[in-house]
């Protein structure tokens, strides 16, 4: 009886961690290639791990990017995976599973933080809401396929959570605190939502609570020390003065050179990406504003950080993520309260249409699924490659990787060890627009080119790798279907025997 207990308590502890750190594992392990927005830190956490000190070998310095990003976040999480990673050296396994235990590191600590904001929700709403806010979470799709991906976004993510529990907790000093934290060292457009949580508690909370005053005296001092440890921190690792989030402001902010990568309707966060994150918790969010005076106060400040930041024209999924807990906790209170009076006849064909929304969300959940598994062509087709295994007289295999496919699925942890040697994008692409690697084929005549390229001069091509293009709508069960076209070609140089004589399947 002993046991039978002590196992219910386990489960009452960390069942909904083990739930959703489950389904977090589960797209870490069937989709562990990552793309170019998470390049940064994938490529920072490679070389702490695998370089360390030598920072003359590090990819940033090399390959800067548009912007530059802080180092303190691929700091932490690799410290956090660094005693797995090094099991796995010991063991001699490829690198590729330093990069499967790097972002299990991150889903952790983000999903750790969530436990912290999920039980403040218990504290404050109840047992039963806390259940439907893991439900809701378990059953969107990008929240959980996020949580483990190096974004500056997903590590800002972490502070945001824990800035919510804070909030609902009544400790409004911390909840700003973290949100600075976040502002400072990795998105500064969190000072949007830091503004709007900022304005309500001064404007609507207990005036013993908080006061314009204290919050100057307890947050510009941990302001000043965030904005000092990232310069401390990445002005070494860039070698030169810096504080990243302030270049990235003006970047994107000052000059509003985001725009060059898209742009979006005014609405779009409301009529697309939010439907596509929250799925049935978006309507029963909306209700539960209507249902309980509570959670709007809650809700209002985050609502405003979406409009606020609805008016810069570059927009993404990724940049309103940390939205996401608070409107789920809407729509827990929405649906815990249909649940409750469901017996009764109006609340019943709502508990009906809850149903079938959360059945449609799983639907729409595990499309989102199969679409993103196909969508990483270029890292399969790496791992293709490697595993044919050429022989020959030389002793290396150098492979030219092209821009498009060091942005769909390739990294520093998917290389393997010699006689396996890379290329990037940089050094060839020009070779590419002229016609042919016809110079390149002399210096290197075992050369294997992985690109978007379907024909080169000088090469032959020895298999492709489809990816996501589309989805179709059908007639009959499932009324969709997922469409796949060729992405990635893999070319050997003609210059090498051994290759060309390979019987591989080609690129008809």
């Amino acid at each position: 009886m002993a046991s039978n207990s002590k196992s219910e308590t386990f489960l009452q502890r960390y069942g909904y961690d083990l739930l959703l750190a489950s389904i977090a594992a589960l797209y870490v392990l069937t989709v562990p290639y990552t793309k170019v927005e998470e390049s940064f830190n994938v490529q920072a956490m490679h070389d702490i791990l695998y370089h360390r000190t030598n920072l003359d070998n590090y990819d940033h310095l090399e390959f800067p990017g548009v912007v530059p990003r802080t180092f303190l976040g691929a700091l932490l999480v690799s410290i956090v995976a660094a005693p797995f990673v090094l099991t796995a050296s010991l063991l001699h396994l490829p690198k590729f599973y330093a990069l499967v235990i790097v972002r299990m590191a991150l889903g952790c600590i983000i999903l750790y933080t969530l436990r912290f904001f999920r039980r403040q929700i218990r504290n404050k709403f109840g047992h039963q809401v806390e259940a439907f806010f893991v439900i809701f979470t378990a059953i969107q799709f990008h929240f959980l396929f996020y949580c483990t991906r190096p974004l500056p976004n997903i590590l800002a993510l972490g502070l945001v959570n824990l800035a919510y529990g804070y909030w609902f907790e009544g400790r409004v000093y911390a909840a700003l605190n973290s949100l600075i934290f976040a502002t400072t060292v990795f998105r500064c457009d969190m000072l949007l939502l830091l503004c709007s949580i900022g304005m309500q508690l001064l404007l609507v909370w207990k005036t013993k609570k908080i006061s314009v005053w204290g919050a100057l005296k307890y947050c510009t001092g941990m302001a000043l020390s965030c904005i000092g440890l990232t310069i401390l921190v990445d002005s070494v690792m860039w070698k030169r003065l810096l504080w990243p989030e302030f270049e990235v402001f003006w970047f994107n902010s000052v000059l509003n050179k985001s725009s060059e990568w898209g742009t979006n309707a005014f609405h779009w966060y409301f009529t697309s990406a939010l439907p596509r994150s929250l799925l049935a918790a978006y309507p029963l969010s909306l209700f539960g504003l209507f249902l309980d005076r509570r959670v709007r106060s809650f809700t209002f400040p985050v609502l405003a950080f979406i409009l606020l930041y609805s008016k810069l024209p570059h927009k993404e999924l990724r940049f309103i993520i940390s939205s996401v807990p608070i409107f789920n906790v809407s729509a827990s209170i929405a649906s815990n309260r249909i649940y409750n009076n469901r017996k009764k006849m109006i609340w019943n064909s709502l508990f009906l249409t809850l149903l079938a929304l959360l059945l449609v969300s799983l639907a729409g959940t595990i499309t989102s699924f199969m679409a993103s598994f196909w969508n990483y062509p270029s890292g399969y087709a790496l791992k293709e490659l490697h595993g044919i295994g050429f022989h020959h007289e030389a002793n290396e295999e150098w492979v030219h990787i092209d821009t498009f496919s060091a942005m769909n699925g390739i990294s520093r942890f998917c290389e393997s060890d010699l006689p396996w040697r890379y290329i990037l994008f940089l050094s060839f692409s020009l070779h590419v627009t002229d016609g042919g690697f016809d110079n390149v084929a002399e210096v290197c005549r075992h050369l294997v080119d992985c690109s978007e390229h379907p024909v080169i001069n000088g090469f032959k091509c020895l298999f492709t790798e489809d990816g996501f293009s589309r989805v179709r709508l059908k007639s009959g069960f499932p009324p969709i279907s997922l469409v796949k076209e060729p992405k990635v070609y893999v070319h050997g140089s003609l210059g090498n025997q051994n290759i060309v004589s390979q019987n591989l399947s080609g690129c008809s």
